[in-house]
């Protein structure tokens, strides 16, 4: 092994100097964790990073302190390089050239902060002068989760020379779609909490900049000194209101979606994700994407799936309200460099005769490798949903039965008023979930009690029922209101009562034919629909049943339908809304689930 060294360079930078104790301490962690040779350790801080219109980004270097080019490991944050010195580190001792960098307009990075827009071009410009860098040989690959695992992608449709893999964690494949917006409802709690959090820096860097307090010196009274004068709200946070300028997929949201583009990604992507990540859906759809549709064929053989518990919802074994065991927790770092030693280095790790694609399976709470996602085995199966006009609740008479129905007329009524929104209880969230909105799961009783939440259960199962794969419901639907919100979400009833949420999903009935554009509805007309409730894999174990709770809220997860048919991002006025499902001989509505045979 090799002496344990750091050293602190300065180029065209500020001086920065880590503590022996605190390098010692991530050294002795690193050599606990991976058993092979370790090389001492350079760092670069504050390093500048031309762009192609003359703006500097800046990012810290660690490098192996050794002779000969090695492999770069690069990630572009928004949220303060500084954070990724740990794994930067360990990569370094590996024997990885690591890149952490601010994106534009972020912490030490030059230039104006405007969400997802310039990442394909700075994303480009970085991974070509990371290839170029002394001690680097030509190879690069990126790394990091949600919105660092967009840098990734936007770079990669941009199609640099140098890039040869990605590892995105729990990421979007189109940012109107399951990002900004979801079924056509605005995703209210991310992009208001995230918008909330990310707005500090740039307040900062706007105080920083304009405060000139010889402008305020003669100011009379001395009491009326303003101390600072923050920057107006439109100012601080233009892209939110743009955001809901865009409630339609038009051509702001195509040029950085990434499901546009899959054919200018030609590299290995591991992809990993979470059955109650907020961006499960976006992991799975590149996945399969990149299987389909990547540049070359070696980047198609070459796509890797995990999928595991929480992501945004909580890390670890215990997620919510629920432990899922020991077994559970992923180590995010060491299934990267075993990805990268293979990818980069061509070191047999193993990661090459694996499976593609590894799922944590619910219920029986293991992992499990498959060959293929959605599962081949797998059987679409309906389940039609049925009542006797009651299924208010889940003290109703709502069920399900695997023929279709016959009844000339069937259905469930139910009023939704946005005055008393059904609220967020549990399941993918995303920002500052734990201090204001539990997230993952969490017992759903208390919100199936509600009279405008409909309810259908199964009998107990006799044995165990797999569930593993894309999920649906195909609703016929009609209301009083011109426009509403349909609601469903799959939940897992225990012997106890507990109600554990699987998965979710909203329809806005304005874009019930198109998301490109709106069309409101014509009061008590029958609409077919489909709501896509994304995935799950989960095993109702023996004794539990499952349930479909059907709804037109889920507040402030989504934001409240108002049923007026007004421009949402305005409008004030709010109107109830008699809203009903149909299960009739002419009017099906079912659950589709992807039953697994046992």
């Amino acid at each position: 092994m090799k002496p344990f060294a750091v050293t602190v360079k300065k180029r065209n930078c500020t001086n920065y100097l880590w503590t022996l104790a605190f390098a010692c301490l991530l050294c002795s962690a690193a050599q606990a964790v991976f058993a092979q040779e370790h090389y001492a350790v350079a760092m670069e801080r504050n390093v500048a990073v031309p762009m192609r219109d003359g703006t500097i980004l800046r990012a810290d270097i660690y490098h192996p302190q050794a002779e000969g080019r090695f492999p770069v490991l690069l990630t572009r944050t928004p949220y303060d390089k500084q954070d990724e010195r740990e794994t930067c580190f360990v990569a370094a001792e590996r024997g990885y050239v690591a890149i952490a960098q601010d994106v534009r307009g972020r912490f030490a990075s030059e230039g104006e902060w405007y969400p997802l827009k310039n990442e394909s071009a700075d994303g480009y410009d970085t991974v070509e002068w990371a290839a170029a860098l002394p001690y680097a040989n030509g190879k690069v690959g990126m790394f990091g989760s949600s919105y660092v695992g967009a840098t990734q992608f936007l770079a990669a449709i941009a199609h640099p020379p140098h890039l040869a893999g990605l590892f995105p964690g729990e990421t979007g494949s189109d940012y109107h779609d399951g990002w900004v917006y979801q079924g056509g409802a605005f995703e209210q709690w991310l992009n208001e909490s995230w918008i909330a959090r990310v707005s500090w820096n740039t307040l900062d860097r706007r105080l920083t900049k304009d405060t000139n307090p010889f402008l305020w010196v003669e100011k009379l009274p001395l009491s009326s000194y303003p101390v600072q004068i923050p920057a107006p709200q439109e100012n601080l946070a233009p892209y939110f209101f743009d955001w809901l300028a865009h409630p339609a997929y038009d051509e702001y949201w195509k040029a950085i979606s990434i499901e546009e583009h899959y054919e200018q990604i030609d590299v290995p992507v591991f992809h990993f994700g979470a059955w109650y990540d907020i961006f499960l859906r976006g992991t799975l759809r590149n996945y399969a994407g990149l299987k389909a549709r990547a540049g070359k064929e070696s980047a198609r053989d070459h796509q890797r799936l995990m999928i595991g518990i929480g992501g945004h919802a909580g890390g670890g074994r215990k997620v919510g309200e629920l432990d899922f065991g020991p077994q559970a927790g992923i180590e995010e770092d060491a299934l990267m460099f075993r990805w990268y030693d293979s990818v980069l280095k061509g070191l047999p790790t193993g990661i090459e005769q694996d499976k593609p694609v590894r799922i944590f399976v619910l219920g029986k709470n293991e992992w499990r490798d498959e060959n293929e996602w959605p599962l081949a085995r797998a059987k679409s199966t309906r389940y039609y949903l049925q009542s006797s006009g009651n299924a208010n609740s889940a003290h109703g008479d709502g069920s399900f039965a695997l023929q279709a129905p016959d009844a000339p007329s069937s259905r469930d009524t139910f009023v939704y008023d946005p005055a008393k929104p059904v609220p967020t209880h549990g399941g993918p969230l995303c920002c500052d979930r734990s201090r204001f909105i539990p997230a993952g799961p969490a017992d759903q009783r208390a919100i199936e009690d509600r009279p405008d939440v409909l309810v259908y259960t199964t009998p107990a199962f006799t044995q165990d029922f797999e569930v593993t794969g894309p999920l649906s419901l195909e609703l016929y639907a009609s209301s009083s209101a011109l426009d509403t919100d349909f609601t469903a979400k799959l939940v897992d009833v225990w012997p106890n009562g507990y109600a554990q949420n699987l998965a979710e999903g909203i329809l806005r009935m304005r874009y019930r034919n198109s998301r490109e554009r709106a069309e409101n509805m014509k009061p008590g007309t029958i609409y077919p629909v489909a709501i896509d409730m994304v995935a799950t894999s989960n095993v109702f174990l023996a004794g539990h049943r499952l349930r479909l709770e059907i709804s037109s809220s889920n507040f402030p997860r989504f934001d409240r339908n108002l049923n007026t048919g007004e421009d949402q991002a305005h409008a004030t006025r709010t109107v109830k809304a008699s809203n009903t499902v149909w299960h009739d001989q002419k009017h099906p509505s079912a659950l589709v689930l992807p039953v697994v045979p046992q």
